[in-house]
């Protein structure tokens, strides 16, 4: 069963509504989140080292955002929030056991999104036991309506020795197409490091922000040494680094870059290190959505930009 089947728009609206009547979003909703992207580029893409495969560099983080029900106000922008991924180019979601109803959300809004979703799906095994493990994979296959994972990820590397031969399995057959592992706090850095350098993994997604850039050091450049993939959680210090440059001024030279915010620019430090393949700052609203994407792009930071930010935030 594909994630894009068996629904009309109509279906998708009405159901985004929690209504039996199609709602129309509100007019300034929609002329925010249409813009196209800047000078009608595309956003630009790495590859994923194992295969080659391009992967946009913004993508979509589901926690919170999408822990919520049909008929839930918020509910009716996340169909906003998907079409902005995809109009400005990008494709990674990811999501987890352990985000409450964010899977099956993501499954009912993909299930019906028109023109056919181009979604690398992303999602995580967080339990202990291999049947136990199973069980709950099997599960993020029905509830993201789908019969292909793009990833997997032992999410904070639980029971990992015990999934990551399941996972493999997987692979092997098709069900899953890359493998990878997840933490976010720094207690964790030596336990990553040392799966890393046993295993041969595809991803990992870990913790990386201006103002937390303990990877920094050894946990990058070790994924480049592996050909690891690297995916940024957490790319905005759990919201703490916007509240601190709220009402900061931006850096003069920011149109150099083609940046017009904070979370933009907050985005292009963490993707100016070549290290890293994908941002995905959580989100459901649709404008957010639309300002997160315009990190993939235009040009860089330099180092000296990049030293100028870190002194910035102390």
């Amino acid at each position: 069963m594909s994630h894009t089947e068996g629904y009309s728009r109509r279906r998708l609206l009405e159901l985004a509504a929690g209504i039996t009547t199609v709602f129309t979003f509100d007019r300034a909703l929609a002329a925010a989140t249409s813009s196209s992207a800047p000078g009608g580029q595309t956003m630009q893409t790495r590859a994923i080292p194992s295969s080659s495969e391009l992967l946009p560099l913004v993508g979509l983080g589901t926690y919170r955002g999408f822990d919520v029900a049909p008929g839930d106000p918020a509910y009716r922008q996340l169909p906003a929030v998907l079409d902005e991924l995809f109009r400005k180019g990008g494709t990674l979601i990811d999501s987890s056991p352990m985000y409450g109803r964010a899977e099956e959300t993501t499954g009912e809004l993909l299930s019906i999104h028109e023109p056919r979703s181009p979604a690398f799906l992303a999602t995580k095994v967080w339990t202990r036991g291999r049947e136990e493990g199973i069980a709950q994979m099997e599960n993020s296959f029905r509830l993201l309506r789908t019969d292909r994972i793009d990833l997997m990820q032992i999410h904070n590397l639980l029971d990992w020795q015990t999934h990551l031969p399941t996972l493999r399995e997987w692979k092997e057959q098709g069900r899953i197409r890359y493998i990878g592992i997840t933490h976010y706090t720094p207690s964790a850095y030596e336990e990553v490091e040392a799966v890393l350098r046993a295993e041969p993994l595809d991803f990992l997604q870990i913790n990386y922000a201006l103002n937390d850039r303990g990877v920094e050091k050894r946990i990058l450049p070790l994924c480049r040494e592996r050909g690891v993939a690297v995916i940024c959680n957490r790319p905005f210090g759990g919201g703490g680094l916007l509240t601190r440059l709220k009402g900061k001024p931006l850096p003069g030279w920011v149109s150099d870059v083609q940046v017009n915010s904070w979370p933009q620019l907050a985005l292009k430090f963490l993707l100016s290190n070549t290290a890293v393949t994908c941002v995905i700052p959580g989100t459901g609203n649709p404008r957010y959505m639309a300002d997160n994407a315009g990190a993939g792009f235009g040009p860089m930071l330099t180092d000296a930009q990049r030293q100028q930010l870190i002194a910035l935030v102390g």
